[in-house]
Order: structure tokens, then C-alpha cells, then sequence
């Protein structure tokens, strides 16, 4: 008999009512997203308020302008991830249905696509402000981790972005067909909880790097570093928990079970990994960029 943990009997929404009419429910993927962004903001604000942390003791920029940046953020995640969402992982679909590309109640938004948004997003801000955009880059990466974490233990509570089938004593029987339709396992089948692997890598393990290289190595005063280790970081996290993540159900084939966008002789990459490897070669640059020039 396999040993699993059931998957715990929790809501997806927190709690919701009905007020004239309208229905309104608050779920805990928006209360970890709005979660997530305040305690960002937090850090980031806390952070320019010690010049210490700063070169020359000169923050990159004023509190007030941490909560304008805000908003570009919010825009860019949003944005970002619908949209990098529809391009790398169902074009062929939004191609066939484009009124759908906005609808993102349906659900569907891809980190590395919000990635791109937040990044867009601050260039266009700190070139309408002239602030400098390595400096700027550092703080938004001080406050993304919170944010990660929350997001994947919501994603978790979701039941959603489970893992493959697994043996593991620690394997959740998620909810659902899906979930629950694995390969060669008669009743009930086991998964791996990547989504608390990747709070646990991505936000935690991550988030508690960067605060240290903040606050106890002076990261700050050297531009680029903070945002360096955090590329370097998600990325490292994000390849590694793909190997235990199940891949996305319109990459699964026959001949191609693992969902893996290039594979030769059952070894290859997943999208997540290919996507993964570029920030983590950017982070290793803007590091070593940022080790130079001090």
C-alpha cells in the first residue's frame, strides 16, 4: 500500500455573499496576490528608508515613488502574465478563440510572462523619472519573493499545477480526475505538492537570501546584485522543481508523456526549464556585473 497524505479540506474561496444582486466571493489566489504585493511593498519601502543600505548613503528612490511604481507593477504583472501565458503555452487555442485572451477570471497566467511585464513596466517608469534602473531593479526583486510564496501555497490550496505521479510518503491525493488519472496506479494516486516545493525554494528559501544580502551584506551598494541572485535563484528553483511538476496538458502526448518542448531518446527540457534558462544566465551576468564594478 502506497503511503499519501488526503488532500486537506480547504476552500478554494475565503468567504463570499451577495449584496443587490451581485454575487462577490474573495479566494485565496487574489488574497495571496494582494497579500503578496503589500508585503513587497513593505520591504521596498522599508529598504529606501536606511540610506546605509544604499551607495553613498543615497536610496535609488523616495518612498511616494515606491507606491507610483507600484501601480506599473500591478499593470505589468497582470498584463505580463495573461499574455505570456496565451504566447507560450496555448497560442494555438487564443489564436482560435482571441475574445477569450483577456479573460483572465478563466484562470491561466504565467510567471514569466508577468516577469516580462514587471520589467517593461519599470524601464518605462524609471525613464519617465530618469531613475537608475539597476538600483531599481534590486528593490522590485527585494519584494517579489512574498509574493511567490503565497501565490504557489494558493495554487496548492487550489488544488491546481500539482506535480507527477509519485511514491514518496509525503504524496498528496489531489482532488479531481485529472489529478487522479495516473498512468498504471489502481485507485487512489499520489503526486508530488510542487507547488509547496516551489513556495518553499522560490518564496521562502529565496526571499530569506535576499533580505540577508540586504540587510547583513550591503547587496545594495552594489547595482544589479539583488536583482542577479534573485534571476539567478527563481530560475535555479524553477528548473529544478520541473523535474517533479506535471507538465501542462497541452505538451502531454503519446510519444511525448513528460511534456517536454525538446526531447531526444527520453531526455530533454521541459517549457518551464527552457524558459528558466535564460534568467538564470541574465542573473549570473548582472552578478558578476555588479561584483566588477564595485
Amino acid at each position: 500500500m502506497i503511503a499519501l497524505i488526503p488532500f486537506p479540506d480547504i476552500a478554494p474561496e475565503i468567504f463570499s455573499i451577495s449584496l443587490f444582486g451581485f454575487d462577490f466571493a474573495l479566494r485565496w489566489y487574489a488574497m495571496a496576490y494582494i497579500a503578496g504585493i503589500l508585503l513587497g511593498w513593505r520591504l521596498a519601502v522599508r529598504a529606501v528608508k536606511t540610506p546605509a543600505l544604499w551607495p553613498d548613503d543615497s536610496p535609488v528612490m523616495k518612498p511616494a515613488q515606491i507606491e507610483d511604481l507600484l501601480t506599473w507593477i500591478i499593470i505589468g504583472v497582470i498584463l505580463g502574465g495573461r499574455l505570456g501565458y496565451v504566447l507560450f503555452y496555448q497560442p494555438g487555442y487564443y489564436l482560435a478563440n482571441p475574445s477569450e485572451i483577456l479573460a483572465v477570471w478563466q484562470g491561466g497566467m504565467a510567471f514569466h510572462g508577468g516577469l516580462i511585464g514587471v520589467i517593461l513596466a519599470g524601464w518605462i517608469y524609471t525613464w519617465r523619472h530618469q531613475i537608475a534602473r539597476l538600483g531599481t531593479a534590486d528593490i522590485m526583486a527585494l519584494g517579489v519573493p512574498p509574493g511567490l510564496l503565497l501565490g504557489r501555497v494558493a495554487n496548492f490550496i487550489n488544488a491546481e499545477l500539482w506535480g507527477r505521479q509519485t511514491d514518496v510518503p509525503w504524496g498528496v491525493a489531489f482532488p479531481g480526475d485529472a489529478a487522479q488519472n495516473c498512468p498504471d496506479v489502481e485507485g487512489i494516486c499520489a503526486r508530488h505538492p510542487s507547488q509547496l516545493y516551489e513556495a518553499g525554494l522560490e518564496g521562502l528559501l529565496l526571499g530569506i537570501l535576499l533580505i540577508w544580502l540586504v540587510w547583513a551584506r550591503g547587496a545594495l551598494k552594489r547595482p544589479g546584485c539583488v536583482a542577479g541572485t534573485f534571476f539567478a535563484g527563481y530560475g535555479a528553483s524553477r528548473f529544478l522543481v520541473e523535474f517533479f511538476r506535471q507538465p501542462d496538458a497541452q505538451f502531454v502526448t503519446p510519444d511525448n508523456p513528460l511534456g517536454l518542448a525538446w526531447h531526444m531518446s527520453g531526455w530533454g527540457l521541459t517549457v518551464g526549464q527552457v524558459l528558466s534558462l535564460p534568467m538564470i544566465a541574465l542573473g549570473f551576468w548582472l552578478i558578476a556585473r555588479a561584483r566588477h564594478a564595485s
